[in-house]
């Protein structure tokens, strides 16, 4: 059982004997169990925190005929990102070929990346006239690249609310060249 002492409350006090007075006890019992039905309760009220994740829609694993057809995009449209080691980042809008924008290396963060991505979201929302018809962002991480960079970019679709993005690890030979800089 569970006790509190409060001393003895006797003692010699300038040479005078006084009498013994009993120490008075208090039961802590019940508190302790109070204690613990509270942990308890709170315990099994409360709501653990949920891993925040991302929703990322994956194309099926069923053969399709559709698969070989080129889905074809409007080229004003398309921005892509190529992602290199280092954590270089480079970007063009268009094709390769011919492109509207870059291709141009760009950093991360607000000032980087994020900039240019606002800044063309707008002009493809001008070009098109309809937000239905947004920009079109691919994103090509290479061998080379970190994990931490592709979670950085897809941060960056969701922050400046890109519409429609894609993952591809599809390079051209010239995108390539490009990313190592020849």
């Amino acid at each position: 059982m569970a006790e509190l002492n409060t001393g003895d409350g006797g003692g010699k006090k300038g040479g005078k004997v006084r009498s013994k007075k009993s120490g008075s006890k208090v039961d802590l019992t019940a508190m302790v169990d109070l204690a613990f039905l509270l942990i308890t309760f709170f315990m099994l009220t409360t709501t653990l925190s949920k891993p925040q994740s991302m929703p990322l829609g994956l194309p099926d694993k069923e053969d399709d005929k559709t698969k070989d057809k080129p889905i074809k995009v409007d080229e004003n449209r398309t921005m892509t990102v190529l992602l290199g080691d280092n954590n270089k980042m480079t970007y063009y809008m268009g094709l390769l070929a011919t492109p509207i924008a870059g291709p141009k290396e760009i950093s991360y963060g607000k000032e980087g990346i994020r900039k240019e991505l606002l800044k063309r979201k707008k002009s493809v929302l001008e070009y098109t006239g309809k937000k239905d018809k947004g920009m079109i962002v691919i994103i090509k991480p290479s061998k080379k690249s970190n994990y931490r960079n592709l979670v950085d970019i897809l941060d960056e679709m969701a922050i400046v609310d890109v519409p429609t993005y894609a993952i591809v690890n599809d390079f051209t030979p010239e995108e390539q060249k490009l990313l190592e800089g020849k």
